[in-house]
């Protein structure tokens, strides 16, 4: 499962693909001299190209770039949405913005299950663009690569391949690990922690400092799994949580366990702030941007806050980054890091049989999959490239100290591993999200508990696609 962050931050650089044209081209040769006189069966008049129809036409965009921290992002979908309405006459593009996890869980399913997606929408990879694909729902984008040249051009498509089709393209990668506050770090004297020893004693001080040691918001239960699972692959190995779905491993295995276990005992000494079971993920970054929290495990996306404007500003070169340290007794790769490409935009399979809308797909795909955009992403939103770029272009591009130090954490790591929620069935990620990591944080099961019940459900799971 090796994916250096050389595969992100790779050695091609990504050239502009041309828009290839989409009106009938009905030209039977040139107006004049030698080209005329070849064609036998040439006519007096002048060949030309029928004009594309002007008549007005919308498309939806669903997007989910909302909220303060996402403002970013959703001007750079902004920018290439000008330029999609100004490349093809008539179009309107309605953009409609939708929470993640509603666009993912509620509204997405829904619309695929009625046969009325939007024309274009924000595409969870492995395995949503799978199931979605092997029901005919998605375009198959596979052609369109071939003709706009990028086919190459991307360091990981494998969340959005069915049967070698590509159904979906990454808009960007990201890695997770520890946000940290430096300048308290440095008034403690310490460093990022090297053993998982080191870190559980920071952990301790900082709570004996009367601050929180940990940001906590577990209403939505994607944020606190995000470094449950991070613990559970840590004590079970990298690969454990892609063996449950095929009943290699289990989700109540003994090392499995240990990582529910060691999340409950962090709860149990208070090292999340209290009462987080109530707040939103908004909540969690700002009880770090305050420095209420001295330390915040997220994605590398995160680091688009601390950027002149942004919420986190006043914490600008004051923050650092680090993977989880070795656990003792831990199983595989104690570097590996969760990594991956799994969030972009898909477009439904009946914009394929509207030639204005087929011709609006391509302008959007060679208008957001280009290396401007890809660089635009990375510097001004903390998004790892999900398309090749030269190492000096980025370089070039990367120039402060918090996205270097990102950098550096993810070339140290020498194996990934995506996120449970693309290895795991539907029902199976249901009953951990909105269920398990909550009833164990609320100390009502235990962690034993919670993995024979994560069990029950995949072995329920597994056993209805055989």
């Amino acid at each position: 499962m090796k994916k250096s962050v050389t595969l992100l931050l790779s050695l091609l650089f990504v050239s502009s693909a041309v828009m290839a044209g989409c009106g009938n081209n009905n030209s039977g040769g040139s107006n004049g001299g030698a080209a005329a006189t070849n064609a036998a069966n040439a006519t007096d008049a002048p060949a030309t190209e029928e004009p594309a129809s002007s008549e007005p036409f919308e498309m939806t965009i669903r997007h989910t770039q909302v909220g303060a921290d996402k403002q970013k992002r959703l001007a750079i979908l902004e920018d290439v949405v000008g330029k999609v309405q100004a490349e093809v006459p008539g179009l309107t593009f309605k953009l409609d913005g939708v929470d993640s996890d509603v666009n993912r869980k509620e509204k997405l399913r829904g619309e695929m299950a009625a046969g009325n997606p939007p024309e274009i929408f924000d595409l969870f990879g492995s395995p949503d663009s799978k199931i979605y694909a092997k029901e005919g729902k998605l375009l198959d984008l596979t052609p369109i690569l071939e003709e706009l040249g990028i086919k190459d051009k991307f360091s990981n498509l494998d969340p959005f391949t069915y049967e070698g089709k590509v159904y979906g393209l990454p808009i960007g990668g990201s890695g997770e690990g520890f946000f940290y506050n430096k300048e308290y770090y440095a008034g403690k004297g310490w460093q990022a922690p090297a053993t998982f020893a080191e870190l559980e004693q920071q952990l301790a001080d900082i709570k004996a400092d009367g601050k929180v040691p940990l940001a906590g918001a577990s209403k939505a239960g994607w944020v606190p799994l995000m470094l449950a699972n991070h613990l559970w692959s840590r004590y079970a190995g990298p690969d454990v949580t892609a063996k449950f779905a095929t009943g290699e491993a289990k989700w109540s295995d003994p090392n499995v366990v240990k990582g529910f276990a060691k999340y409950k005992e962090w709860v149990d000494k208070g090292y999340f702030k209290k009462g987080e079971l109530g707040f939103e993920y908004a909540e969690y970054t700002t009880q770090f941007t305050s420095g209420e929290a001295i330390l915040m495990y997220d994605g590398t996306w995160k680091s688009s806050v601390f950027k002149t404007g942004q919420s986190g500003e006043g914490l600008i070169g004051k923050v650092g980054f680090f993977n989880i340290p070795p656990v003792d007794g831990g199983v595989g790769d104690q570097t590996a890091l969760m990594r991956d490409v799994n969030n972009g935009y898909g477009f439904s399979a009946s914009a394929g049989e509207d030639e204005r809308q087929l011709a609006a797909v391509k302008s959007f795909i060679n208008n957001m999959y280009n290396e401007e955009m890809q660089l635009r992403g990375l510097v001004e939103d903390g998004v790892l490239p999900a398309m090749k770029i030269d190492q000096s272009v980025l370089s070039e591009n990367i120039t402060d100290d918090l996205m270097s130090g990102i950098v550096a954490v993810l070339n140290t790591s020498e194996s990934s591993f995506p996120a449970f929620d693309s290895l795991v069935q539907a029902d199976v990620t249901t009953e951990i999200s909105n269920i398990q990591i909550q009833k164990l944080i609320g100390g009502q099961t235990t962690p034993e508990k919670m993995g024979e019940a994560l069990q029950k459900v995949q072995e329920e799971a597994n056993a209805a696609v055989e």
